[in-house]
């Protein structure tokens, strides 16, 4: 189980792992976003500077807050809770933050109670 933090807008952070393709482990925060369905998503340039592989026959239309924008699709793998993962990764331009979709919570139970300062998942 990992411990998360709340920022002052209450948003949900996580602190994990970006394995590149050379074995580094590069620890960042990362915001669960739940109206993003996938696994992952990056910055094209944290993509490309970590050495994974993108899929250049495939592209993804998503429905974001700024409206429909177009994601590579990269295999990237992800330390989280101790454990490595192998996911499916949106990669795009101009991303604020490392964002984590809702697709872990069908493996990781999330536990939210803002009123205790209590974030993990796990």
């Amino acid at each position: 189980m990992i411990s998360g933090e709340f920022n002052r807008r209450g948003e949900l952070f996580f602190e994990i792992g970006l394995i590149a393709s050379d074995g580094d482990v590069i620890t960042v925060k990362a915001l669960l976003d739940t109206g993003f369905t996938g696994w992952l998503a990056v910055d094209n340039q944290d993509a490309e500077s970590l050495g994974w592989d993108i899929d250049s026959n495939e592209r993804r239309d998503m429905q974001t807050a700024r409206g429909v924008a177009r994601f590579n699709l990269y295999d990237g793998s992800v330390l989280l809770d101790g454990q490595e993962f192998t996911v499916e990764v949106l990669g795009g331009d101009e991303l604020e933050n490392i964002l984590l979709g809702v697709r872990w919570l069908q493996t990781k139970r999330l536990l939210v109670d803002f009123a205790a300062g209590v974030l993990t998942l796990g």
